[in-house]
């Protein structure tokens, strides 16, 4: 997309010059107003994605986006149901900043022109959600994430945003001053197009790449690029990783294909029912919660179907269009006259790279923002509405403090050492053995998660998937891609993928072992009680020389 930012960067770039302020990594939600953010606040930005921005998991976003708009809701209210639906495990400061810009949030995104639903009135129209006291989620139809997404391209577009698409990351370029300080000034990446690494300088950085939920493979919600590459890369650049060992299950994941079938089904009065026919369960009760009883219920009768049958054509046809979509496509019913199997599936990591109350991580000069990032808003168990909201307050933040910390910066850091390193390693990859097959690996990886570190876990389990991903950490150099090409190489991207999964899988558990209670999503059935006293607090993650360390940060 060449325009004048773009060949005024990419001069820069050329004469071994900083390229911009603020480097975006990322082109979903949270990227794309991080950009914004950072732009409106006077820096040179550009956007880097392994993909295209309308291909990220923000479109699959669907039931709505909370703001307590409503006459009969209530900031208040809406900081309360978010702090129960985390199980003790989320800041109050945050949780109340994400739902008073809420309303903010909302009004900004209907002013760049998403086309929310309305009401007879022509207000914007909104649904309750599981875990909400209040109808409160502001929708388009069921595409609300499809509809934000485009949106934000477009004002991306119109502000003259520069993107890199096609470039998957690979480290951050850092220094390390004589006081141990950790400072980023850019990253590296490999150009899928052309098979080049290249170094993207900037003053400072934001993570926005999105969750890790994608280890758990066909058991997922998530898009084939959910695979935490910036977590992966941030760890390794000094950065903290925290609460990776809660993953929240989507209640209603479609049963043979995972695809998501939105909570707006339920909200909008849909039933949960049994193989006999009959409703086992509170339908709005929170996703953890849920989850569970629906696995339970699948383990005892065998089968649970979601029923939406009783609210008519008309109302499927205009409020829920792409759910009859996707299940007669991918299930091959209609939910106007048949039941639709479901199953609960891995849909969104709560944890991320730990950042403090300006979104600013270990790292100096580095920046997170959307599920990537760990804002302790989310704790236990996400409130369903608060990803999209979360994406819009954090990233609007992110965006303006990272273009302040880059406007106190003069230079660039020189790193030259990581280009090469990284060029050599992806020379270097393409001569690995190939003995052992990744995609078997893979595969079996996505299964031993959702049996033994999914919905329910316990000790024994958990020692086996753990015992199981340290030897394939020791099997990496056997593996490899098989194609040796150079343009658009997906085997060695999805190969370079892969080793960023299996190490955020050690990462989550060895905290999920560690953390000896129930709380939310991390569900021990074997240790099935909360314990505040020892527990209550965020597992935090990092590595010295190499090792991984993992610890307790008390919360209260």
């Amino acid at each position: 997309m060449p325009n004048n930012e773009f060949a005024k960067i990419h001069a820069t770039q050329l004469e071994g010059q900083m390229m911009v302020d603020v480097l975006v990594i990322g082109s979903g939600g949270a990227g794309m107003v991080a950009a914004l953010s950072a732009k409106e606040a006077g820096a040179t930005v550009a956007i880097l994605g392994k993909s295209y921005p309308t291909r990220s998991q923000t479109s699959m976003a669907q039931g709505g986006i909370n703001a307590a708009i409503g006459e009969e809701d209530s900031i208040e209210q809406h900081i309360a149901d978010t702090l129960k639906s985390s199980q003790g495990l989320a800041s109050e400061a945050a949780v109340e900043k994400l739902c008073r810009d809420g309303v903010e949030a909302v009004r900004w995104l209907d002013s760049i022109g998403v086309p929310f639903s309305r009401t007879e009135e022509k207000k914007i129209a909104q649904r309750r959600l599981g875990g909400a006291s209040a109808v409160r989620a502001c929708y388009a139809q069921d595409y609300t994430g499809l509809k934000v997404l485009h949106s934000l391209y477009d004002t991306c577009v119109k502000e003259g945003i520069t993107f890199y698409n096609e470039y998957f990351l690979l480290n951050l370029i850092r220094q390390t001053d004589e006081k141990g300080k950790v400072t980023v000034g850019g990253a590296t990446a490999l150009n899928i197009k052309t098979g080049e690494v290249e170094a993207f300088k900037a003053k400072t950085v934001i993570m926005a790449t999105g969750g890790y939920s994608r280890i758990y493979q066909k058991h997922s919600t998530n898009a084939t690029g959910s695979t935490g590459d910036g977590l992966a890369a941030a760890i390794r650049a000094g950065a903290k990783l925290s609460d990776m060992e809660f993953v929240q299950f989507h209640p209603t994941g479609l049963k043979n294909s995972s695809i998501l079938i939105s909570e707006s089904a339920r909200g909008a009065g849909g039933y949960l029912l049994n193989a006999k026919g009959e409703r086992f369960t509170d339908e709005l009760q929170p996703r953890d919660a849920l989850s569970r009883a629906i696995a339970e219920e699948i383990e005892k009768s065998g089968e649970v179907f979601l029923d939406i049958r009783h609210l008519g054509e008309a109302f499927i046809d205009h409020e829920l269009p792409q759910e009859r979509k996707l299940a007669k496509l991918y299930e091959n019913v209609d939910p106007v006259h048949e039941l639709v199997p479901i199953k609960p599936v891995a849909h969104y990591t709560m944890g991320g790279i730990a950042v403090d109350a300006d979104s600013q991580t270990a790292v100096s000069g580095l920046f997170a923002a959307g599920e990537c990032a760990n804002h302790n808003v989310h704790g236990a168990n996400r409130l369903g509405g608060n990803s999209l909201l979360e994406l819009i307050v954090f990233g609007r933040q992110a965006g303006e403090n990272a273009a302040k910390t880059a406007a106190a910066i003069e230079a660039v850091i020189e790193d030259p050492e990581q280009l090469k390193k990284d060029q050599n390693f992806v020379q270097g990859v393409k001569y690995f053995t190939n003995q052992i097959d990744f995609y078997e690996k893979r595969y079996f990886i996505g299964n031993i998660f959702y049996n033994n570190a999914g919905i329910k876990r316990n000790d024994m389990g958990l020692k086996a998937v753990l015992g199981a991903i340290r030897q394939i950490q020791k099997e990496l150099p056997f593996m490899g891609p098989k194609d040796k090409s150079k343009s658009y190489n997906t085997n060695l991207v999805e190969f370079i993928e892969f080793g960023n999964m299996v190490e955020l899988a050690e990462i989550m558990v060895v905290g999920a072992i560690s953390r000896n209670e129930s709380r939310g999503a991390h569900y021990r059935e074997d240790i099935p009680d909360r314990n505040d006293t020892v527990y209550g607090a965020h597992t935090i993650s990092w590595r010295e020389d190499g090792v991984l360390c993992v610890d307790f940060l008390n919360k209260f």
